[in-house]
């Protein structure tokens, strides 16, 4: 099955949710009026699509409505998918990582951080990269252990040290191990403590110094991994990092298990930035580009 019909499976329930809201909308209505367009912009809500983003959605069709001279409520479906397509593609522009590359993965315990860094180590490392993986989630039991069994299955090193360790002296090593190995691709994995948000914000940048210090050459990346499946609590915790941590792209992992993938929309829309990777199945090969145009069309197709 190719990537493209993995996603349109994945999002069936998204897509149902979406979908469903929307036409459940127009057809109790028999003439467009401010009424349907209330409860319009309330059932993009409700398919975690997010306030702001579904009031630019709807003040768009109210704008193409008039302009079009619309009258059909039927014909507000194809004016609310076009906005979201748009919208999706404002933000994410072709993405080429430069090498060599430092990524360092940051996100809450539980998101499928771990597991997204092995999924991500197989995606460059299948294209022709040298990956190699740091452990500097140091603090979580069971962490390290998880990600050399990742770095097994996908073929890349590891650096990593006694659990409990220094996370900055793992990346120090991990640094200097990728430039003696001619390594293309260094990705960090970092603790997802969020108790204490000035601590985290601490270590973050001391990981972040030692990789400037350290490995100038090396363009520098920041990925976020958000849980598609907890909608508009993903979008509270790309906020939250984003204003301590310069997240430079987004991975939405567990579309296929969830009806709120709407969440895309919301990100992309309220944060600017730009989602990078998608997961959507728990095979290695099942973290893919994120591609707007593909998205879009396996959702409403």
């Amino acid at each position: 099955m190719s990537f493209f019909n993995r996603i349109k499976e994945s999002l069936k329930k998204t897509r149902d949710n979406i979908a469903s809201n929307v036409e459940a909308v127009l057809k109790s209505f028999g003439k467009i009026d401010d009424e349907l367009f209330e409860e319009l912009e309330e059932a993009l809500i409700a398919a975690d699509i997010g306030a702001a983003a579904s009031a630019k959605i709807i003040d768009d069709a109210k704008k193409r409505v008039a302009e079009e001279k619309i009258t059909e409520p039927g014909d507000i479906k194809k004016l609310v998918t076009n906005k979201i397509t748009a919208m999706l593609a404002e933000n994410a522009s072709e993405f080429t990582l430069a090498t060599p590359a430092a990524i360092l993965v940051i996100g809450v315990n539980g998101v499928g951080k771990t597991t997204t860094i092995g999924k991500l180590a197989d995606y460059y490392a299948q294209s022709g990269k040298k990956v190699l993986l740091a452990a500097a989630d140091t603090f979580r039991a069971a962490a390290i252990d998880q990600l050399e069994t990742w770095g097994q299955r996908a073929g890349v090193g590891l650096i990593k040290h006694q659990e409990n360790s220094d996370p900055g002296a793992v990346v120090f090593d991990a640094v200097a191990a990728a430039k003696a190995r001619g390594t293309d691709i260094l990705i960090c994995d970092t603790a997802g403590r969020l108790h204490n948000k000035k601590n985290l914000m601490e270590e973050l940048r001391k990981i972040y110094r030692i990789i400037e210090r350290e490995y100038p050459e090396a363009s520098r990346e920041v990925f976020l991994v958000l849980d598609a499946t907890t909608g508009q609590n993903a979008l509270q915790q790309a906020k939250l990092f984003g204003e301590i941590a310069g997240v430079t792209g987004i991975i939405l992992t567990k579309l296929d298990g969830t009806a709120k993938g709407g969440i895309i929309v919301a990100i992309s829309d309220e944060l600017k930035i730009p989602v990078r990777f998608i997961g959507v199945g728990e095979r290695i090969d099942d973290l893919q580009p994120f591609d707007p145009a593909d998205f879009s069309s396996a959702l409403f197709e």
